[in-house]
């Protein structure tokens, strides 16, 4: 049995399956925002929770914001913040007693796409997750590709490319720049990009459905949103070439993404053309807790 881990900003998932890839349980709980010591514990009874209640143990991946750090082994590069410097992988092995497998949720949310979702059978899988933050993932071969510095595919924080007029230098980003991928594509950068150009206050959310009503300032909101998401991952496709750009994250349901941005992405790649297929996850939010699991594929 494999279980798998997505240890989120707000909710902690979980995941058991079995030897025939068949999902036994789920359990979603509530994350214990900013109290590290909480959220270990969290994990780690949520584990004990699901064997209990299947009466066998698993392997255990968990997928984390951010990634561990091949110098000192404790999490970096987090949106949850109050993982950052902290030891969770040997914290979690020892609270566990076993071997645990980490992996970056965005490699995690790739990794399930990649293995049975909507890149199932491709080679080269770039996988995005496009939420309150702007995650990346690289898959090869159904393996996900870590890097040296334990950071591939964190493609959010480049500074986005090709800047126009206004785009430069950009608003600040928690990782300490400004003018991120994440800082634009995101949720939070979709609707203040909205606010910016005279609406009022709401989510992304509450922009793509004014946008299907004919909203005029969602409807420039939105061209300007796929405009930029064409020139950032162009700057992929011309690095990695994927066969596949999996979306992941609320913002993946905004159903014309699909038909516009691999038509603006054309003019920014470097080749005669571009056969790179852009699609919607298959297991929508479950992708990164599958993912987790498959770390023991």
């Amino acid at each position: 049995m494999r279980i798998g881990i997505d240890l989120g900003g707000t909710k902690i998932e979980g995941i058991a399956i079995d030897a025939d890839r068949a999902e036994r349980l789920r359990r979603r709980i509530p994350a214990p925002r900013g109290d590290y010591s909480r959220t270990l514990a969290a994990v780690a009874g949520l584990v004990q929770d699901i064997e209990r209640e299947l009466g066998a143990q698993g392997t255990v991946g968990v997928g984390i914001p951010g990634t561990i750090s091949p110098a000192t082994g404790l999490i970096k590069n987090s949106n949850s913040t109050w993982l950052i410097g902290h030891p969770l992988a040997d914290d979690l092995r020892r609270l566990l007693d076993r071997p645990v497998r980490f992996a970056n949720d965005a490699n995690c949310f790739v990794l399930s796409e990649a293995t049975d979702g909507a890149a199932a059978g491709a080679d080269i899988v770039f996988g995005v997750i496009v939420g309150t933050g702007t995650g990346g993932g690289v898959v090869v071969n159904r393996r996900v590709l870590t890097g040296a510095n334990a950071i591939a595919g964190e493609w959010g924080h480049n500074p986005l490319p090709s800047p126009r007029d206004g785009e430069s230098p950009g608003s600040p980003c928690y990782c300490g720049r400004s003018g991120c991928i994440e800082t634009f594509l995101s949720g939070p950068g979709l609707a203040r990009d909205y606010v910016e150009h005279g609406g009022a206050g709401v989510t992304a959310e509450e922009i793509a459905a004014r946008a299907t009503t004919g909203e005029a300032l969602a409807l420039a909101t939105l061209a300007r949103y796929e405009e930029r998401m064409a020139r950032a991952l162009a700057s992929v496709i011309n690095l990695l070439d994927p066969d596949v750009v999996v979306l992941g994250g609320g913002l993946s349901n905004i159903e014309r993404l699909y038909d516009r941005v691999p038509q603006l992405w054309a003019p920014h790649v470097f080749s005669d053309r571009v056969t790179t297929h852009l699609v919607r996850a298959v297991h929508g939010d479950s992708s990164g807790v599958r993912g987790a699991a498959w770390l023991w594929d």
